[in-house]
């Protein structure tokens, strides 16, 4: 059994302390850029599509860097295990900087999703390298802080990220989104290795990625094969669920490989980690997938308004997590209480269908769930991390991160697939989000549990 006990102690440094400043900049910018990237391209893409004569490719252009990124966690958190973070993060920047190029310099469609799936390669070995760079890089104490960072590094690209991506496009050329990204990305990374330098172990920048990783790679790319499955059979309404129903059988097969023994039954401790961040950050993306559709169609909203209502959730995640970042509430608080605000923000933003009811109710409703989804994610990090075993770190964030990826793509495409079937029934599909926020609620005492008065642990098999 793992423990994980808070006790009073003196304040951790801040991240940004002088002996962790150069480091703790480096992780915020390349975290920065990798999400702005992703939160642009949805803005761009109609344009992209357009210019290239590729409508039919639209949605792989999406699909190819999701797929792309569930493998690269696989082999990113293996690869951080045994051989330490700098190489996959060296060697994701320089993959994602190549994808970058090649959607930027993109003749055709097709090379322009070439493009993405590297890109999703590049940022999945980053991502995953990056929290086992947390786990050896920072003092335990510190974790907490250095994730809000990586909340607000993601938080922030998605209140400006589609606004300056639409400035780019109307002002100048959409590809200079891609290669803009491109030239700041090393400069970035370089700042992360100076900060790294000497608080890593012995990291080999030359050595490969470990053996035995084959048989993983092969269930991960069937599992990506599913994912993709399951968003194309959710946007393809009635004529798709023979692709949802052939995404969800190999699904079954595939994910319970990459995920941790005893995660598919919510085992006690770790297991549950990968099940528990997926059906909470899943409920609040299938969420944010409706409320611009229902603000504009049932309440008449500009899309500029509705869009704010999703930033609003954006600032409340950001919220959460600096509040969780400065110790103000403990770990069952964070995770159950968050699970617990999700599940109340979805159910009252279900109540602004009623037309008596104020469109404030929208904007209150996602600034909960932001609050929730900002205190219980960040917290999930962090207690994997000191659940961990030594060297075991990467292997265990990659099943986290796997377990979101996947369990928001099952949220958004079986949501979206009971929206349709029950005649475009906004009622249904959130209630279905607030069904996988609940379940996340009943999991939490899984993962931690509370002991004495002002202890708290986790319990690990």
């Amino acid at each position: 059994m793992t423990t994980i006990v808070e006790k009073t102690a003196a304040a951790p440094p801040g991240a940004l302390a002088a002996p962790y400043r150069a480091l703790s900049i480096g992780l915020v910018a390349l975290v920065t850029l990798v999400a702005f990237e992703a939160m642009a391209v949805a803005t761009a893409m109609p344009v992209v599509a357009r210019d290239l004569d590729g409508m039919p490719l639209y949605n792989l252009a999406f699909s190819a860097t999701l797929a792309a990124s569930v493998i690269a966690t696989v082999l990113g958190g293996r690869w951080s295990d045994v051989r330490g973070p700098l190489p996959p993060i060296a060697a994701g920047v320089a993959t994602f900087v190549a994808g970058l190029l090649l959607a930027g310099f993109a003749p055709n469609m097709e090379v322009f999703v070439a493009g993405r799936f590297v890109q999703g390669l590049g940022a999945g070995l980053i991502q995953v390298a990056l929290y086992v760079l947390v786990a050896r890089a920072y003092p335990p104490a510190m974790h907490p802080r250095v994730f809000a960072l990586f909340s607000a590094a993601w938080v922030v690209p998605s209140m400006v990220g589609p606004a300056i991506a639409g400035f780019v496009v109307e002002n100048t050329d959409w590809r200079w989104i891609f290669l803009g990204v491109s030239l700041i990305v090393i400069p970035a990374a370089l700042l992360l290795w100076r900060g790294a330098a000497g608080r890593t172990g012995a990291d080999d920048p030359v050595a490969g990625p470990a053996p035995g990783l084959g048989r993983k790679l092969v269930w991960a790319t069937l599992t990506a094969v599913a994912a993709a499955l399951l968003q194309y059979g959710g946007a393809l309404k009635t004529a798709g669920l023979p692709l949802l129903a052939a995404g969800i059988v190999l699904l079954a097969v595939s994910l319970p490989k990459l995920l941790l023994p005893g995660s598919m039954r919510a085992a006690r401790g770790l297991p549950t980690a990968p099940v528990l961040r997926g059906l909470a950050f899943g409920a609040l993306t299938a969420t944010e997938v409706f409320i611009p559709l229902m603000l504009m169609n049932e309440r008449g909203l500009t899309a500029t308004g509705a869009g704010v209502v999703l930033t609003i959730g954006a600032l409340g995640w950001s919220t959460g997590s600096w509040i969780k970042g400065r110790g103000m509430v403990g770990n069952m608080a964070a995770i159950r209480g968050g699970a617990a605000m999700i599940a109340i923000g979805i159910g009252l933003v279900t109540l602004v269908l009623l037309d008596s009811m104020p469109i404030a109710v929208a904007y209150v409703a996602m600034a909960i769930a932001g609050l929730g989804i900002g205190a219980l994610h960040p917290t999930v990090s962090v207690l994997v991390l000191e659940m961990s075993k030594e060297g075991e770190e990467g292997g265990n964030s990659a099943a986290v991160g796997v377990g979101e990826s996947v369990f928001t793509v099952v949220a958004v495409a079986i949501s979206g697939a009971l929206f349709t079937a029950a005649g475009e029934s906004y009622l249904i599909g959130l209630a279905f989000t607030a069904l996988l926020a609940v379940g996340a609620f009943v999991l939490a005492p899984r993962f931690v549990h509370a002991s004495a008065p002002g202890t708290m642990e986790g319990a690990a098999p």
